[in-house]
Parts: C-alpha cells; structure tokens; sequence
C-alpha cells in the first residue's frame, strides 16, 4: 500500500549512506534521513504549539546520493516529496507489527537554520 506524501520537517539524526550489489551493474544507492514531521499551530501570544508531530524514515534512492550524504544535516528543515509505504512484519517475539516510511521523490532544504550556501563551479564540460 503507498499513498502520496509531501510534508516539512526537520532531521533528527546524521544521514546513513548505504549501497547494495546489483550485479554486474552499478550499486543501488540509498541515503536515510530520519525526518520529525511537526505541525505547529499559532497560539494567541504569536508562539508555536506542536500537535501531532510524527517520526518517519525517508529513504532517497539515487545514483548520487553518495554526494549528499554531507549536504543534508541534523537539524536542517526540509521539505519531502514522495509516496508513504507500509510494511508488515513480525518481532522477535512473533507479534505483527506495522511501520511506515517514506520513498522521497525529492527532497528541498528549506532555509532556515541555515548561515551559508556554497556552490561548487561547474566542470568546463557543463558550460
């Protein structure tokens, strides 16, 4: 099951890097942030109340995600992109359980709590 997702948030955690065989082919590459997906609603005295944030895995599968892994920050607000996805599984102690992540799309940096962008020049091939 998976439904369309888009939501702000802020990560929570590191980013993990990972990558899988695929054969003779290229690796399969995932970066996972661990993204808090808040909902603040204005309160009278112009400060915000958190209710019914929720946790949630986001997992982005591309080819460069290698190169990311540092861009993206604890803490860093991002908008994310993409489609929910539930998964069944059974623990240790054989009780079914439920949990649900989310397969980005894209994944934007919002600007706050952010000094500075630096962008790298172009390689001569690109211009």
């Amino acid at each position: 099951m998976s439904t369309h997702f888009s939501g702000e948030g802020n990560i929570g955690s590191p980013p993990e890097y990972r990558e899988f065989a695929n054969g003779n082919d290229e690796p399969r590459r995932l970066l996972r942030l661990n993204v808090y997906f808040d909902n603040p609603v204005p309160k009278k005295d112009g400060t915000f109340e958190d209710r019914g944030g929720f946790w949630a895995p986001v997992e982005i599968w591309h080819r460069d995600t290698e190169h990311w892994q540092a861009l993206y920050q604890k803490g860093m607000r991002v908008l994310v992109e993409g489609r929910t996805v539930r998964d069944e599984w059974e623990d240790a102690e054989e009780n079914e359980r439920v949990t649900f992540r989310i397969e980005a799309r894209r994944v934007g940096i919002l600007p706050y709590r952010i000094e500075a962008v630096t962008l790298s020049p172009k390689p001569a091939t690109e211009r």
